[in-house]
Formats: structure tokens, sequence, C-alpha cells
């Protein structure tokens, strides 16, 4: 079954059905946005009989519900109240038309510089009759009170306040293009010597705008919610995309809900703001209202499934644990005000879980989606979480998803996955979650980590700053520093220049293996020098004054090795911390790598022997 119509409408058609409420916007439509420029050109275009581009309306009274309004500068108490469309797409071009051509009041726009302006619209009854190519000049937008002016508003330079002086200076108003009868009879008894020219004028221009026809899609009310979302985000093009929260925001307020409120706030109506609680926890700062709604989708879609095994339904019959868009679009409102502040704990308690495994602040998270299933498990697991048994699992699975790379991407499958299996996981050691299976760690993968925006670039830095790794000048642990302000950055171990006056190529030495967090200050004191000098330059600093042993023991908590260092051996160095970020790579996975942790020396990465 089809589930949209083309076809094609006049303009004064729509344009009455908009005025009388018959056509609305859902009310999540963002507000009218386009600017004087914008609405006299799309006069010009309908006088030319030029397209302006197809609107798209839809059915209302089916699945999809949504709290309606007017288009903007009609009065709400002067429509019907259950309108028979829904404006989709086009909705600042039906509102520019509306309100500069359907009705009297003054247009609410703005300058091409943001500035709020009020303006009606005229066309210059000769310019217009010069030819198409004069018809931009011919329209021209006066103020509020029929003007123009100049001499920085000291003077007036048009003045239109009056029918008699329109038809006098010929000025025919854009509000009457549709009933211009009035009009006309008013120019018969103000200038009746240019009747004439207003005829040519109504046979040019005017029958242009009422004869223009607008092409248009229509959907059926049997459309789904997910179409819906999916349509506004490929005919939105012009602005911001809406979201699944604005669809659902939307769709809630038809049942009295204002979800918008619950999120964001109101002082209005004294309604705290969900958001700014997130926001009170550093790790949580960057959580959307799209990712609450997943993290609740999940559970209310597991508690289904529970019911439907509980009832007795096998295969087809049970619905799935889900946390894909068609899930979450129908999220019921009961669900949502049901789960909506257990799930907001979880993600607290999420933070509370990533804290104990070093991660203190959002730039260091590896994957924002993996918080949603992290989320949703602490929702269900409340303290249990704390036990050391359900801990070290915790811990073994988000080390699996950071480290496999596996939470980049497209991931509602696993999301849900994830869910059911670690739940069942906890109460059974025998039934590994997909991504403790999945997850694999390619020691040749070490040689190809550079960027820092990398979720295991990420991860291995958290999991060399967790084993306690200190700075080399400043007392305390990087993490402690980085608490404190301390400016702090991820550098070369064996310096760039160092490693360039070897000959030693960019792809070797620009890895993670060859770096580690240290201070500004104790970079600045490396240079560009050979680790043995450099290492006696910090040793012997008035400030540190540390002897050899002390300064391998902060070598060592960086996992760097100290005697190749010291040697200025880069190859055994290089061999020798590869394997020693592999050790803590195993420890966090609970499984070994690929390949033994001895494969791979510099000139084989080098040659291409090992791709990633």
């Amino acid at each position: 079954m089809t589930t949209f119509d083309s076809t094609k409408r006049s303009l004064p058609e729509l344009l009455k059905d908009i005025t009388t409420g018959k056509i609305q916007l859902p009310d999540f439509q963002r507000g009218w946005v386009w600017d004087d420029d914008h609405v006299q050109s799309l006069l010009v275009s309908i006088a030319r009989s030029f397209p302006v581009g197809a609107v798209m309306l839809m059915e209302t009274g089916g699945e999809v519900r949504f709290e309606t309004r007017p288009v903007e500068g009609i009065d709400p108490d002067s429509v019907t109240k259950q309108p028979d469309q829904l404006i989709l797409d086009g909705q600042q071009r039906l509102t520019s038309l509306t309100q500069a051509v359907g009705l009297d009041a003054p247009v609410n726009t703005r300058t091409a510089k943001g500035k709020p302006i009020k303006r009606h619209y005229y066309f210059d009854i000769r310019t217009a009759l010069e030819g198409e190519d004069r018809l931009e000049e011919a329209v021209i937008a006066v103020d509020e009170n029929r003007q123009t002016r100049k001499n920085f508003g000291r003077d007036v330079d048009i003045d239109l306040s009056s029918r008699q002086l329109e038809c006098e200076q010929l000025y025919f108003p854009c509000d009457k293009l549709l009933s211009p009868n009035d009009w006309a009879g008013d120019l018969f008894k103000y200038n009746k010597d240019e009747i004439g020219t207003y005829f040519e004028f109504q046979e040019k221009i005017i029958s242009a705008f009422s004869a223009y026809q607008l092409p248009v899609i229509e959907l059926k009310k049997e459309t789904s919610k997910e179409a819906v979302c999916l349509v506004f985000e490929k005919v939105n093009t012009g602005g911001v995309q809406l979201s699944v929260f604005e669809l659902i925001t939307a769709s809630y307020a038809a049942e009295g809900y204002n979800l918008r409120d619950d999120w964001f706030g109101s002082d209005i109506r004294d309604v705290p703001s969900r958001k700014a609680r997130f926001e009170e926890h550093e790790l949580l700062r960057d959580v959307q209202s799209t990712d609450l709604l997943q993290a609740i989708t999940l559970l209310q879609t597991r508690e289904r499934k529970l019911e439907d095994l509980k009832a007795g339904k096998t295969g087809k019959q049970v619905r799935p644990v889900s946390a894909k868009r068609a899930s979450v679009l129908d999220l019921p409102l009961d669900a949502y005000t049901r789960w909506a502040n257990a799930v907001e704990k979880g993600f607290v308690e999420a933070a509370y879980f990533l804290k104990g495994e070093c991660f203190y602040s959002r730039r260091e998270l590896p994957y924002a989606t993996q918080l949603v299933p992290l989320a949703a498990v602490m929702t269900l697991l409340g303290n249990r979480w704390r036990e050391p048994r359900i801990h070290a699992k915790l811990s073994r699975w988000f080390w699996s998803g950071v480290l496999g790379e596996l939470y980049g991407g497209a991931v509602e499958t696993r999301i849900a996955l994830d869910l059911e299996e670690l739940m069942n996981w906890f109460e059974d050691d025998a039934e590994l979650p997909r991504t403790v299976i999945d997850a694999s760690f390619d020691p040749t993968r070490l040689e190809s980590l550079r960027s820092r925006n990398s979720a295991a670039y990420k991860g291995i830095n958290v999991l060399i700053l967790r084993e306690g790794a200190e700075d080399f000048f400043w007392k305390g642990d990087i993490q402690a520093l980085d608490q404190q302000g301390v400016e702090l950055d991820i550098h070369h171990i064996f310096p760039r220049a160092w490693c360039e006056a070897q000959g030693l190529s960019y792809r070797i030495y620009d890895s993670i293996i060859n770096k580690t967090p240290i201070s500004a200050r104790t970079n600045r004191m490396i240079g560009g020098d050979a680790p043995s000098a450099y290492l006696a330059r910090l040793q012997d600093h008035q400030q540190v004054q540390l002897g050899d042993e002390a300064m391998n023991a902060l070598l060592e908590g960086h996992r760097i090795p100290a005697e190749t260092l010291r040697a200025d051996d880069f190859d055994a160095f290089y061999q020798q911390r590869k394997r020693r970020l592999l050790e803590i790579i195993e420890k966090a996975m609970g499984k070994k790598p690929l390949l033994g942790s001895d494969e791979g020396s510099p000139e084989a990465v080098e040659e291409g022997a090992y791709e990633v």
C-alpha cells in the first residue's frame, strides 16, 4: 500500500486552508526564520511563474498524533482546533506566502543580519510592466506604517499609508493579490485614468498568483512514526534536522506531557532540568536526551520480552530487546515516566564505575555510545555492580568494547545484545557476552595508533594512567596533576627531532608505542635530545634531584623500559615497550592478543610486513 500521493494544489486554495486552520504545523516544527530578502525573492518567483519547490503535507488522524499550532501570524483562537493536514516540508515558503499574501497584518520578518522588522510588500505596477527582468525592482517592502524613510528616518520617502495614496502612486499591496476587486474599485475612484494599466497588471501579475500551482506530496495517515522521522531528516536540509527527541516530544505533548520541560527544565512551570543534573557530573556532560531515551527503550523492550517469555510465547512471537530508532519512537509515555529517574541514576552509577576505571574527563571517554548499555545495566544492577565478581565481569566487557573498537558506527544491535547477555553472564559464568567474544587486539594495531581521537588510543592511555604513571618532573601522578589544572599532553618518549635525525620513519616513531602522558614542563625540558641526555638533565635539575633508581621507577610506571631508553636503543625500546603495553591490554581484556607479543620489529613495520 502506498503511503503518499503526489498532486498539485492552487496557491489560493492552500493559503485559504492555512488561514482557516485546516492546514497547520506540528508543534515541534522550528519557528519561521526567513528574512526580508527571501520573502521578496519568493514573491518575484511566483510572479514569474517559476517553480519554488514542492511542499509535503500529512493527513491527521493516524498513528502519528502531534500537538499542532497554526502557521505563524495566524491567531490560534480564530482557527479550527482539529486540522486536516500538517505541514512537514515547506513551512518557510508557505508561512512567507501566508503572511505576505494571505493576511492584512504586517509580516514579522527580519533583516539579513537578523534584526526583527515588520514589513508590508507591494508591487510597483509601472515597474512590473516594464518586463520580467524588472520584477525584482518592482517588489518593495515598507514598514508597518506602510512607509519608507530616508535621511536616517527623518524624512518619508514613499508613503502608502492610505488606499488613496496607493492608488495615486500605482503601488499594489501584495495582501490583495488573491482578492483584488476592492482595490480595483478604489482605483477607479482615485485614479481612473490608470484603469487600463491596472488591467494589464492584473493579466500579467495578479493572474500568476491566482493560477499558481504548487506541487504537493501528501502523506497518508497510515504513515508510521519512523517513516515521518526519516522524511524530516531527508527534507529538512535547510536547517537543523529533527531528532527522535523532538518527534517524541511532540508525540508526548499530544498526551499532555512536556518532555522538553523534563529535559531542559522550565522556570515558568517550576520544572527542574534533568540535563542540568547530568551536567553536574564531568563524565556525563555530553549525555544527550536521545541517550536517555535509548537506555529507557532498552529496559522497556527487555521487560516486554520477559513478559512474552513468561506468557509461553516462542519464536517470532517474542518481541526482541531493541535500541533501534523505530523502537525508541514507539516508547510509550508511561514507560518513559516509569523508568526515567531510575535510568538517570543508572547513568550516575555508570560515571562512578568509569571513575573506578580511571576515567576522570569526558574527553578521555573512548565511546559515548557505550554509556547507553552501561547505564541500562547499572539501572538493573543497582549497588550489585560493586560486588567483586560482577565488577570484574563488567570491567572486562567494557575494556573489550574499547580495545576491540566495537562501539564505533551503528551499534544498536550490539547495545541490545550486550544488555541481555551481560545480565545473563552475571548469573551464569558459561555465557560470555558477544562483545567479550568478538573483541580482539592485534599487536600490530599498536604500530598504527597515532590519533588521540581513536578509542583504542584513549583506552591504552588511560590504562597507562591507572597503573599510577607519575610525571617526570612534577611530583604527583598524571591524573592527580590533571585534576589540579597542570598543563598535560601526550608526548614522544624518543623526541621527534631525534628520531628524524636518526632517519626513523614517521610511521614508526609517531605511534603510541613511543608516546606517553607527561606535563608540558617536562616536555619542554626533554626538547629534541636523546633520552640519555634529557634523563640526565631531568635528574640533575635542582628542583628534581632524582637518583637512577627513582627515575627508573617513574619510567616503569609508564611501562617504559628504562635500560633501553638510557642506552638510546630505539629498536630494543620499541620491542620491549610494545610487549609491556600488550601486557596491560591482555590484563584489561582478559584474553591474549591475536599474535605473540614479540613479533613486529620497527623494520618489519616500515616494510609493511604487519598490516592492520
